[in-house]
C-alpha cells in the first residue's frame, strides 16, 4: 500500500520549499511505496525551482484518490495560495497566517485519513508572532488543533532519542513547570508511543535530573527529591522501566546510552545540544502523544541559504523515514 505523506513547507521565504524540490530530484528517494505531497503555493514552488535551476513538475493531488508513486522531478502538491508574493530570504508577516493555514490543511488531511502522516518544514516563529498571532511552536500548535491534552517533543537520530519534559519556555520557568503529575503523564506518553509507534515492547527510559549532579541529595536543589523521584517511583510500580534521576553530564555517555531506548531531558537545551551534536542534519523532530503521526526536520529556516541550493536535505529524508516507520509499526500492532 502506498503511503501519502503531507509536507508543509513552513516559512515560504526559507529553505522549506527548497527541501521538497531538491528531494524530488533524487531518484533513490522516490520510493515506490510513498507519495510526498507538498501543501504550498504552486507559483512559489515553480519560482523556487527556477531559482534553484532544477526541473520540477507539480502534480495536483486529489486527496480522495488513491495515492500513486511519483517519478524523479515530480512533486505532488495541494495548492494553497499565499497571501502575498514571497521574496526568497525575506520575511513577510502578511504570510504568517498562510503558514498556519497549510498546517491546518495537513492536520485535517491526516485526521480524515487521506494522508498517513505529516512532515513539517521549518517555521519562523518571530514573524508569526510579529503578525499578532500567538505561536510558540509546532508541538504546541498541533496539540491545540488536535485537541490533545498533552504531547511530548522528541528528537531522534541514529542511536539516540531525546524527549523533553518542558519545551519552548524560558529557563527561569522550567522548575515551576515540573510537577510529579506532569512528569508522570509525559513518561506514560513516551512509554506508550515507543511501544505502539516504534515497536519497543518495554522501553528503557533514562531520566535526567534538573540540577547539576542531579541535585546531590538536595544540596544543589530539591526538585529531584520532591518532583522527579515520586513520579518515577509511581511509574515503576506500574511496570514502566524508568531509571533516574541521573546527572545529565554523565548520562549522555556510552555506559548509559548503549542500553537505553530514550532519554528524558528536563528542558530544551539540556538534551537537544547532545542529540544535534551527534546527528544534526540526520535527525528528526517527532511529536509523541498525537492522534496522528507528525515528524519534522531538525533545523531552522536558513533564510540566507534559501534559493542557493547549498543545503542538506538529509533531515527531511530522515523525517520521512521515521514517519513511514511509525506508521508501519502502528499497523503491525493492530
Amino acid at each position: 500500500m502506498i503511503k501519502r505523506i503531507a509536507y508543509t513547507i513552513g516559512e515560504p521565504a526559507g529553505i522549506g520549499p527548497d527541501l521538497a524540490i531538491l528531494l524530488a530530484q533524487q531518484a533513490d528517494t522516490q520510493n515506490k511505496n510513498q507519495q510526498l505531497v507538498a501543501i504550498a503555493d504552486p507559483d512559489l514552488m515553480a519560482a523556487r525551482a527556477k531559482q534553484l535551476g532544477v526541473p520540477l513538475k507539480l502534480i495536483d493531488i486529489h486527496l480522495s484518490d488513491e495515492p500513486t508513486p511519483l517519478t524523479r522531478g515530480q512533486l505532488g502538491i495541494i495548492p494553497i495560495k499565499s497571501a502575498s508574493p514571497t521574496q526568497t530570504g525575506q520575511l513577510n508577516s502578511h504570510n504568517a497566517q498562510y503558514v498556519l493555514n497549510i498546517l491546518d490543511h495537513a492536520i485535517d488531511a491526516c485526521q480524515r485519513g487521506y494522508c498517513h502522516a505529516m512532515v513539517t518544514g521549518p517555521v519562523q516563529k518571530s514573524v508569526i508572532n510579529a503578525a499578532g498571532i500567538a505561536f510558540s511552536g509546532h508541538t504546541e500548535y498541533l496539540a491545540v488543533k488536535t485537541q490533545t491534552k498533552r504531547v511530548v517533543m522528541m528528537l531522534a537520530t541514529q542511536g539516540l532519542r531525546v524527549a523533553l519534559a518542558t519545551t519552548h519556555i524560558p529557563l527561569s520557568k522550567v522548575a515551576e513547570a515540573l510537577t510529579p503529575e506532569s512528569l508522570t503523564a509525559t513518561l506514560q506518553i513516551i512509554n506508550t508511543d515507543l511501544q505502539t509507534k516504534f515497536g519497543i515492547d518495554r522501553p528503557t527510559i533514562l531520566v535526567c535530573g534538573l540540577n547539576p549532579h542531579a541535585g546531590e541529595d538536595g544540596h544543589l536543589g530539591r526538585e529531584e527529591i520532591d518532583i522527579i523521584l515520586p513520579a518515577l517511583d509511581a511509574l515503576k510500580q506500574q511496570g514502566l522501566n524508568c531509571q533516574g534521576p541521573l546527572p545529565a553530564d554523565t548520562l549522555f555517555t556510552p555506559k548509559y546510552l548503549e542500553h537505553a531506548d530514550i532519554v528524558l531531558a528536563m528542558y530544551h537545551d539540556q538534551g537537544l545540544p547532545v542529540l544535534k551534536a551527534k546527528g544534526f542534519g540526520a535527525a528528526a523532530n517527532i511529536t509523541l502523544g498525537l492522534p496522528i503521526i507528525r515528524t519534522s526536520v531538525d533545523h531552522g529556516t536558513a533564510l540566507d541559504l534559501a534559493g542557493t541550493g547549498n543545503i542538506n536535505i538529509g533531515s527531511l529524508s530522515t523525517a520521512i523515514d521515521y514517519a513511514l516507520q511509525m506508521q508501519a509499526s502502528e499497523i503491525n500492532r493492530v
